[in-house]
């Protein structure tokens, strides 16, 4: 008993002693550097300090264009991250079905279409990845993009007009009726709502506001012998090179940039109204690449890539940015559209126009 009792002594002095020390020597310099170094650890473990993250590798996006906006804003990207894009461009049709053709094995990250309510099909799909911390998301148009959510975001937009040939016509069409008046017979096209994703959106727009009588437009339009001429670009060129008049729901910026090159063209927005076509970017939810992609959204999104589109006769995606040498959004009348019905019948919309201009 007694020596365990010595025992039981011998460690409580020892440990008073020990305790004692560090009270004692709490004032030394060497101390004093070890409780700052400690004190600093333990400061740095429990607020550890943001850094951003090294960007490498690719990214493959798809891109429904245009062409020359598309690849300054790949160069731009690549030239500030490093990250090296592929980078398909195509329709809006041709990107949906390049996307259905390789469902079994995607290799896409980001996806641009020209069509709002085509993106809002694949989110209702579960195609889309979300990133609400996407940066100036909250200065974006907020009818055009998924804000609260973050599945895509609007970074530019067109709005669809008559564009005509300046040198066949000296009186433009200033509404959408007039085109099934006799003088235009013959001489107008339209875009094939199933290539073309701004077409799309301009029809199922346009019915969204009139209700089924809007149907009525289109037979006229048959009757009166518009042409359904493929895409965006297969449309206009007839109309440049002065074999059409009048292209019907034309994209604006294709007017504004053809007219900037020296073609006799131009645009009017019809006096009752027309559509807003937003372009909306997203992250496909199988991406591989998922910090490349989302530093891409952010690009799309910065002061540089919106300028870039300003200078493409986009309309800017962000409130912030005025377009260049077109017109900008508070000054062109617009049906009041319901994107919901539209995303319900694209594909019915799309049949029934198709159907009617065969």
């Amino acid at each position: 008993m007694k020596k365990t009792k010595g025992l039981s002594s011998l460690l409580l002095t020892t440990a008073l002693g020990i305790t004692l020390v560090g009270y004692g020597s709490s004032n030394t310099p060497a101390a004093n550097a070890s409780n700052n170094q400690t004190d600093t650890a333990a400061t740095q473990t429990e607020a550890p300090q943001p850094t951003e993250k090294t960007l490498s590798g690719n990214l493959v996006v798809y891109s429904a264009g245009p062409e020359g906006l598309a690849n300054k804003i790949k160069d731009g990207f690549e030239a500030k991250t490093g990250v090296k894009v592929e980078m398909f461009q195509g329709t809006t049709g041709k990107i949906l079905a390049r996307m259905e053709a390789e469902k079994s094995n995607p290799v896409v990250d980001v996806v641009v279409l020209a069509s709002l309510p085509s993106m809002q099909g694949m989110k209702n799909d579960g195609l889309l990845l979300p990133y609400k911390e996407a940066i100036n998301a909250d200065k974006l148009v907020s009818d055009w993009s998924d804000i609260d959510e973050g599945n895509y975001f609007s970074y530019s937009a067109s709005a669809l007009g008559i564009v005509y040939n300046t040198k066949k016509v000296s009186s433009p069409p200033t509404s959408w009726d007039d085109l099934i008046k006799a003088e235009w017979k013959g001489a107008v096209n339209i875009p094939d709502p199933s290539l073309s994703g701004s077409a799309l959106d301009f029809m199922t727009g346009y019915l969204s506001a009139k209700g089924d009588s809007g149907w009525d437009l289109f037979k006229q339009y048959k009757s009166n012998e518009v042409a359904m001429a493929g895409a965006n670009q297969e449309t206009l060129d007839p109309v440049i090179t002065g074999a059409k008049s009048v292209v019907a729901a034309g994209v604006d910026y294709m007017a504004y940039k053809a007219k900037a090159d020296g073609e006799p063209v131009d645009i009017v927005y019809p006096a009752e109204g027309t559509v807003i076509s937003p372009r909306p970017a997203a992250i496909i939810k199988t991406s591989p690449n998922v910090d490349n992609a989302k530093a891409f959204i952010d690009y799309l999104l910065s002061d540089e890539a919106q300028a870039l589109v300003a200078k493409a006769y986009l309309l800017p995606g962000r409130t912030d940015v005025k377009a260049e040498n077109r017109a900008n959004l508070e000054e062109i009348k617009t049906f009041d559209v319901n994107w919901e019905w539209m995303n319900e019948h694209s594909d019915e919309v799309s049949s029934t126009f198709t159907q009617i201009f065969k």
